[in-house]
């Protein structure tokens, strides 16, 4: 019997993943959406695609989650892109409803699932799943630290001039304008970026880290970044899937660690077939701690405007 990956949300960022997985062969897909013949359209075009692929991953679109159930790893997308006029709230609140749907379907569905989170904002959303299924918080995981990483190694090789494969990075803290970049686990073939690129020029790439999602939807005029965060998302899905106990900057729920209870924040964890499977504790300087909480505190903060919505 194949592994089974359902993907929910069929826009760019949800089909990509489900391409991605169904390319690498890890697991049959299940891709889902409200939109009828989208899910069905993009999943028979990647059917089509397998013999090219050589993969015997089968691909299934759905506009209901019948067709998910027993689900071994859930990827959620969903949700809506913020628009002209509408405030970072308006977005929150507008994206825990839909995402509280989601999750009260897919904790019926597949109770042993672990749940990958990828709605925005990512962090709060992931905690919104955690709250809705019950489930274990080791089986909920959010992916921005993967796709932060990703961008500071991108930004870090393209300016050192080198393979993006000799670069390793670690992105804390939440997806957003207070993340974490952390310069001194930043790694160019095992060298220290800062011996690499003066202090000055890795602070431009941490500010650059900080804002990549919006240069490219600047670039775009319409739409957002969809290829990094489904790679993101597809690497997270198979390192549960192959039990790999990958070493991964994820939102993981914290019960003490770095100082922070009770929230959804980036930090390295190992990723295995039990979903997070242990927080890895940095020795963090001051500095690095105290931008670290509070950037959880502002997640924590837009988790209690939600409460506060919800019980109003």
């Amino acid at each position: 019997m194949n592994r089974k990956v359902t993907v929910v949300g069929a826009g760019n960022v949800g089909a990509t993943t489900a391409q991605l997985i169904a390319e690498k062969g890890v697991a049959d897909v299940v891709l889902v959406d409200i939109l009828d013949g989208i899910p069905q359209g993009k999943s028979l075009d990647m059917t089509e695609a397998a013999p090219v692929w050589n993969t015997s991953a089968r691909v299934f679109g759905a506009n209901d989650y019948g067709p998910t159930e027993g689900s071994d790893v859930v990827v959620v997308t969903a949700g809506l892109a913020r628009k002209p006029g509408m405030s970072r709230d308006d977005l929150l609140h507008a994206n825990a409803r839909i995402v509280r749907a989601v999750a009260s379907e897919v904790g019926k569905r597949s109770p042993e699932a672990v749940i990958i989170v990828v709605s925005n904002p990512m962090d709060v959303m992931t905690q919104v799943v955690f709250q809705e299924t019950g489930f274990p918080a080791r089986r909920v995981v959010g992916m921005g630290g993967v796709l932060d990483s990703a961008r500071f190694r991108a930004f870090v090789a393209m300016e050192a001039g080198v393979s993006a494969r000799d670069v390793s990075a670690l992105v804390m803290g939440g997806h957003g304008d207070s993340m974490v970049p952390l310069p001194r686990y930043t790694m160019v073939g095992g060298i220290p970026v800062t011996e690499i690129l003066d202090k000055a020029r890795v602070q431009e790439l941490i500010e650059r880290t900080r804002n990549g999602g919006a240069e490219i939807v600047g670039l775009l005029k319409s739409g957002s970044a969809y290829y990094a965060p489904a790679a993101a998302s597809a690497e997270m899905a198979e390192a549960v899937l192959r039990d790999e106990k990958r070493v991964l900057p994820c939102a993981a729920y914290l019960e003490g660690q770095y100082g922070v209870t009770g929230v959804y924040s980036g930090v390295p964890v190992k990723l295995g077939a039990g979903g997070v499977e242990a927080i890895l504790e940095l020795k963090l300087s001051d500095e690095e701690l105290k931008a670290f909480q509070a950037s959880a505190r502002a997640v924590q903060e837009a988790v209690s405007k939600l409460g506060e919505s919800k019980s109003a």
